[in-house]
């Protein structure tokens, strides 16, 4: 099975140089961005199976990030992080995002979900929706 390409979107550059080598460990393809300008150039490039994307960046916001993604890239699954509360994840998840998580993130957690994701998005290509 080829690895799962992942995109982690944050504009704290220690959370997502840490957060990419934890997911390389456990056999992820890892990408990072720091803003989500840079998220969308490597969306248009190189689409990853799921983007880990912060809702709370200076200059565009991880919502507007999301809405673009899931314009262009219905396929592509985005799972949210938040340190703010559950508004963003409501409103992330009617935008389309797959789940929302609180900062600091369980990586075994996180690495459950991402694998759900990925598994659900793979199930509604086979089911034709």
């Amino acid at each position: 099975m080829a690895k799962i390409r992942v995109l982690v979107v944050d504009d704290e550059v220690e959370f997502v140089s840490a957060l990419a080598e934890r997911l390389n460990l456990r056999g992820f393809e890892t990408q990072t961005a720091t803003s989500g300008e840079e998220a969308l150039a490597i969306v248009k490039t190189y689409p990853p199976d799921v983007v880990l994307l912060d809702v709370l960046m200076p200059g565009m916001s991880g919502m507007e990030v999301l809405k673009r993604i899931k314009t262009k890239h219905p396929q592509i699954q985005v799972i949210l992080l938040t340190g703010r509360g559950s508004w963003d994840g409501i409103q992330g998840i009617r935008e389309g995002a797959y789940d929302c998580l609180m900062k600091p993130i369980k990586i075994e957690e996180l690495v459950q979900i991402m694998m759900e994701a990925v598994a659900s998005n793979q199930q509604a290509v086979k089911g034709g929706g």
